[in-house]
């Protein structure tokens, strides 16, 4: 309403000046009047505008609390996003299988004999015939003869055996290993497991993969005069360059076995079964929770919203300016009409 007086005025300068001497001229007979209402009008409008810039006022503050709201989220996602990025959580997923990769049973039998190795399914085991004699030996198995890869000058002897594959079925393998006589008060043969016994067969360099081997995975033992249960799980651990690691963990179960034969000497017969835990292979990865986009995306907003509420706290203070100018332009101009 001020602007389109001030328009009106600007524009119709000679009705003003006309108006103004008409108002000379009958200062005498109407000027009371006219002198009530141009007293009244001007505080009217005083009011209102005074009223416009204390609510302008109140509204440049409360963008101003926004404002300062904004940085301090800013300055905390940032923050929250670097601490997440120091601190990754580690994710652990499992996938079904039917079949696994069968995986390489390495044997260090030192003096020991392989008497026998067989595959059973569903956990059943018949009773051995001639326990402590030669007996079928159906398994796929390796002999590798490799320097120790701690030491470079010791020769180590391993027969590999292929492992179970068929998880539905309960696979596993049975094997018997007889030791006619021992210089030590207790006898036991280590073994390690690796996860692939097909890329054993087709490495060129087969010492060098059983080094590698001993190297990266635990060995474990199995004593004589038990049978032992070893149940297997798979893990995978995918690393950050990448690269991915395999290992075994194992559950291992001893019971003793009772010497029936007829003439029991001073051998020791060793009785081992493998197979698998359960057919779920367990993958572990480091994540990291802080999602970029995410962050990206709120920077975004904040950073809009600050750009917005200083360009309304801009525009409301030209809107105080000008709106001072006007009134002040037109006090002049009431001014100068009464006179």
């Amino acid at each position: 309403q001020l602007s389109e007086d001030v328009e009106r005025v600007s524009e119709n300068p000679t009705e003003e000046r006309e108006e103004n001497m008409e108002v000379h001229e009958d200062s005498s007979s109407v000027i009371l009047p006219d002198g009530e209402l141009g007293t009244t009008t001007p505080s009217l409008r005083f009011s209102k505008t005074c009223l416009k810039n204390v609510f302008s006022v109140i509204l440049l503050f409360i963008y101003l609390l926004l404002m300062a709201v904004a940085v301090f989220l800013v300055y905390q996602t940032i923050s929250d996003f670097r601490e997440k990025l120091k601190h990754p959580v580690m994710s652990v997923t499992y996938k079904e299988v039917s079949l696994y990769d069968a995986p390489g049973i390495a044997f260090y039998p030192g003096k020991a004999r392989l008497l026998s190795c067989k595959h059973h399914y569903y956990d059943h085991i018949p009773p051995l015939i001639n326990p402590g004699q030669p007996g079928d030996i159906e398994c796929t198995t390796q002999r590798i003869n490799y320097t120790d890869p701690f030491t470079n000058q010791t020769m180590k002897y391993a027969l590999v055996v292929q492992g179970p594959r068929d998880v539905k079925k309960r696979e596993l393998v049975f094997l018997q290993f007889h030791l006619n006589e021992t210089d030590q008060d207790f006898s036991a043969i280590d073994y390690l497991l690796f996860s692939s016994f097909q890329e054993f067969v087709s490495s060129p360099e087969k010492a060098k993969f059983m080094k590698d081997c001993e190297s990266s995975y635990s060995s474990w033992k199995f004593s004589g005069g038990f049978r032992t249960w070893v149940k297997m799980s798979l893990v995978k651990t995918k690393e950050e360059d990448g690269s991915e690691t395999v290992e075994f963990k194992q559950e291992t179960s001893v019971v003793n076995y009772v010497d029936q034969r007829t003439k029991p000497g001073s051998d020791q017969l060793f009785f081992v079964v493998f197979e698998w835990k359960d057919p779920f292979i367990q993958t572990v990865q480091d994540i990291i929770t802080a999602n970029p986009w995410n962050m990206i995306a709120l920077l975004c907003g904040i950073f809009l919203a600050l750009f917005k509420a200083a360009d309304f706290a801009k525009l409301s203070v030209k809107w105080m300016i000008k709106i001072r100018r006007r009134h002040l332009k037109r006090t002049r101009q009431v001014t100068n009409h009464i006179s």
